[in-house]
């Protein structure tokens, strides 16, 4: 859990006027008491209102409110164009998701924050974007956080066809065209494959673990010496 949600949590479990001990928030947030010391001091600094001390508990007085997000109109520009450019380029669940992080992002803003939102006049056309190439965009990024070696059947740039197995790392979006980045076990290297020739792709069931030379950072780092071949 990020800091930033750790103390909007124990802002929340300390709402109500109820005493609550350190060894309690430790316990829900999977953190050390002295990590909770060190939030409750930084909270009471930033001014809300907590009361109590170490080995006794805290509460909050009552009529204490989180502020509402606030963002600058640079930041509800990127906030809103990004989450239209995945609405209409990524992958369905990608799309739901933007669809409800703009929802909410006008749900929680203040009335002149929102109206800025609303005025932001950048869009994005969902062309050549098919149900496959969608689907197939949130099953290589759940295999990919998911470490599942895959089996694809593809074809190159001359149509030829192609069985690899790979280790897929990560997916690139090259303003048309999305791209899986792996680690190809017939090659032996890493590969870039264009979702749109992945004829057909099985899971084989098999995990693997990261190692050193063949991480999405080592691929990186080759990129800094010439683009690998295979795209």
């Amino acid at each position: 859990m990020r800091r930033a949600d750790r103390l909007f949590q124990i802002v929340q479990y300390l709402r109500g006027g109820r005493l609550v001990t350190a060894a309690t928030l430790a316990e829900r947030l999977e953190v050390s008491e002295r990590t909770i010391y060190r939030d409750i001091a930084d909270l009471m600094a930033s001014g809300v209102p907590i009361d109590g001390e170490a080995g006794v508990g805290y509460l909050m007085r009552d009529g204490y409110d989180v502020p509402p997000l606030m963002f600058s109109r640079d930041e509800i520009v990127a906030l809103v164009s990004g989450a239209r450019l995945i609405r209409a380029w990524g992958g369905a669940a990608m799309a739901r998701a933007a669809e409800e992080a703009l929802i909410k992002i006008g749900a929680v803003l203040p009335d002149r924050e929102r109206a800025r939102a609303d005025q932001v006049e950048i869009h994005a056309l969902a062309f050549e974007m098919t149900p496959v190439v969608r689907a197939r965009i949130d099953e290589l990024e759940q295999a990919a956080a998911d470490r599942r070696r895959l089996k694809l059947s593809y074809r190159d740039a001359e149509a030829r066809a192609t069985e690899r197995v790979v280790r897929p790392l990560g997916l690139w979006f090259w303003g048309k065209v999305w791209t899986l980045i792996a680690w190809c076990e017939l090659r032996d290297d890493f590969r870039i494959f264009r979702l749109d020739r992945i004829a057909e792709m099985t899971d084989i069931g098999e995990v693997f673990r990261p190692e050193r030379g063949k991480t999405l950072a080592d691929f990186y780092r080759t990129m800094e010496d010439e683009p690998p071949d295979g795209f």
